[in-house]
C-alpha cells in the first residue's frame, strides 16, 4: 500500500485535531485575567476552571477508550468533535461562573474523546515513518496555541472573552465536515472480524496513493476480549502499564505547569527581572486591590506567543532522538532537561531571557508529551491500544487538575516552591522511564496481546 497522498491527507485533518484541542487548553490561559475580572474569582478559584476541564477529561478519558476499542475509534473522534464544539458554544453564554467550570468540564469530556485521533493516526502509518511524523504534529498543537493567542489579542480587547469563544469553534466545525474523508481503521476492522470492511478500506487507501495491494489473502483471528483493561495490568503490561501512568502524570503535569505558570507570572507580573517597566510598577501597585483586575497587554501576548513557537523549535531534535537513541532515552533526556529549565525560570534575568527560557522550557516539555503519545500507541496492541491510551490520558489529566493549583495558586507565594515540584517530578520520571521494560523503535504495531 505504501505511503502517499491518503497519508498526507491523514496526516492534515487528524493532525488538525490537535489544532482543536491546543486551542481549548491555551484558552484556559488566555482567559485567566477576563474571569477573574467578570466574577471577581480569587487564585483558587481561577485555578479551578482548569482543574475542571481535565476532570471531566479523566473521567471521559477511560469510557471513550473502552468505546472506541469496542466499537471504533472513527465514532469516538468525530463524536468528539462535535461534542466539544456544542458545550465550547454553550460556555460563550455562561451566566455564572459555576456554569462557566460546569460547561468547561463538559468540554474536556469532547477534548478525551478527539484524543484518540492519534490512535487512529497510528494504525494507518507505517512503522518506518511513524518516527518522522508522529514528530511532526506538534506543529499542529503549536498552530492551535498561537491562534488562540491572537484571537486573544484581537478579539478580547474589542469584542471580549465570549465572542472569542464563539470564534474559537469554527475550526472544530469545518474539522467535522473534513472528517468524513478519513476511514475507520483497518487494524480495528480487521480485529472485529470485519475482514470485508478492511480490505474495501486498504484498496480504497491503495488506489489513492496509486498503487496495489500485495498479493494474497488477509486473515487475522477474531479478538473477542477488546478493551479490556484487565490486559493492562496483566504479567505482560504490567511493569509498563505502571511506569507509563506515572509519565503521563508528568507529562500532563510539567506541561500545563509551564502553561499557566508562565500566564501567571505575566499576568501578576512575579518575574524577577532586572529591566522593570512603568506597567510592572502599575501592577504591582495594584495587587493589594479588591479585583486584581489587569488584562494581558500585547507584550504578554506577544512572550505567550513566541514561547508556543518553541513547542515546533526542536522537532528535528526529538526526530533525531527517536531515530537514534529510541522512545525510552529519548523521554528521559528531555525529561532532565524540562527539570533543568523550571529552576532556571526562577533565575533573576531580563525580560528577553525570561522569554528564551518560557521558550526552551515549551520546547522539551511539549517533545516530552509528543513522545509519551508515540510510545503508548506503539506499545500496546490493537486489541486494548484505545483504552491503554485512554487510561493513560486519565492518569495525565490527574496532573493537569494538581497544576493549577500550584503554577496559580502557590506561585502567588513564592515562585520557587512553586517551580520545585515541576522539575523533582520530571527528574524522578526520567529514572521511572529508564525502566520501561519494551523499546517501540522500528518495531510494528501488535494485533493483541
Amino acid at each position: 500500500m505504501g505511503f502517499g497522498r491518503f497519508h498526507v491527507m491523514l496526516f492534515g485533518i487528524m493532525g488538525s485535531a490537535s489544532i482543536i484541542e491546543a486551542m481549548e487548553i491555551m484558552l484556559l490561559a488566555v482567559l485567566s485575567p477576563e474571569i477573574r475580572c467578570e466574577w471577581r474569582l480569587d487564585d483558587w478559584q481561577v485555578a479551578l476552571v482548569s482543574t475542571m476541564v481535565f476532570f471531566g477529561f479523566m473521567l471521559c478519558g477511560v469510557v471513550c477508550g473502552y468505546v472506541a476499542d469496542r466499537y471504533g475509534r472513527w465514532t469516538v473522534v468525530c463524536g468528539g468533535f462535535m461534542w466539544g464544539a456544542y458545550f465550547s458554544l454553550l460556555t460563550s453564554f455562561s451566566p455564572t461562573y459555576g456554569w462557566f467550570i460546569f460547561l468547561r468540564s463538559m468540554v474536556g469530556c469532547g477534548v478525551a474523546a478527539t484524543s484518540q485521533g492519534f490512535v487512529l493516526k497510528t494504525e494507518f502509518i507505517p512503522s518506518k515513518y511513524r518516527g518522522l511524523l508522529l514528530p511532526l504534529a506538534s506543529v499542529f498543537w503549536m498552530a492551535g496555541s498561537v491562534l488562540i493567542i491572537v484571537l486573544g489579542m484581537t478579539v478580547v480587547p474589542t469584542l471580549g472573552w465570549r465572542w472569542m469563544i464563539r470564534i474559537s469553534i469554527v475550526p472544530s466545525v469545518v474539522l467535522i465536515l473534513l472528517f468524513k474523508f478519513i476511514p475507520e481503521s483497518a487494524r480495528f476492522q480487521v480485529s472485529v472480524g470485519n475482514v470485508r470492511g478492511a480490505m474495501e478500506t486498504l484498496e480504497w487507501i491503495a488506489r489513492l496513493n496509486n498503487t496495489q495491494l500485495p498479493p494474497g489473502v488477509l486473515r487475522e483471528p477474531v479478538v473477542k476480549e477488546r478493551g479490556q483493561c484487565s490486559v493492562l495490568v496483566s504479567s505482560t503490561f504490567r511493569r509498563t502499564s505502571l511506569l507509563l501512568w506515572y509519565t503521563w502524570f508528568v507529562a500532563s503535569f510539567s506541561y500545563y505547569g509551564s502553561v499557566l505558570g508562565s500566564s501567571e507570572l505575566l499576568e501578576k507580573n512575579l518575574l524577577c527581572v532586572t529591566n522593570a517597566d512603568p506597567h510592572t510598577h502599575v501592577r504591582h501597585d495594584q495587587e493589594g486591590a479588591p479585583c486584581y483586575c489587569v488584562p494581558f497587554t500585547h507584550q504578554d501576548y506577544g512572550t505567550l506567543l513566541i514561547s508556543c513557537l518553541g513547542e515546533v523549535a526542536l522537532i528535528p531534535l526529538n526526530i533525531g532522538l527517536l531515530s537514534v537513541v529510541g522512545r525510552k532515552h529519548s523521554m528521559a533526556v528531555v525529561q532532565v532537561l524540562s527539570a533543568a529549565f523550571f529552576m532556571l525560570i526562577n533565575v533573576c534575568t531580563t525580560m528577553f531571557g525570561f522569554t528564551v527560557l518560557l521558550f526552551l522550557l515549551r520546547s522539551v516539555v511539549a517533545m516530552n508529551f509528543n513522545i509519551v503519545y508515540i510510545y503508548t500507541a506503539e506499545v500496546y496492541p490493537t486489541a486494548v491500544r484505545s483504552i491503554g491510551l485512554g487510561v493513560c490520558t486519565s492518569f495525565s489529566r490527574i496532573g493537569g487538575m494538581i497544576a493549577p493549583f500550584i503554577a496559580q495558586v502557590l506561585m502567588s507565594a513564592s515562585v520557587l516552591l512553586a517551580l520545585l515540584p515541576f522539575a523533582v517530578a520530571c527528574l524522578l520520571c526520567a529514572v521511572c522511564t529508564m525502566l520501561l521494560p519494551i523499546e517501540t523503535r522500528g518495531r510494528a504495531l501488535l494485533q493483541n496481546s
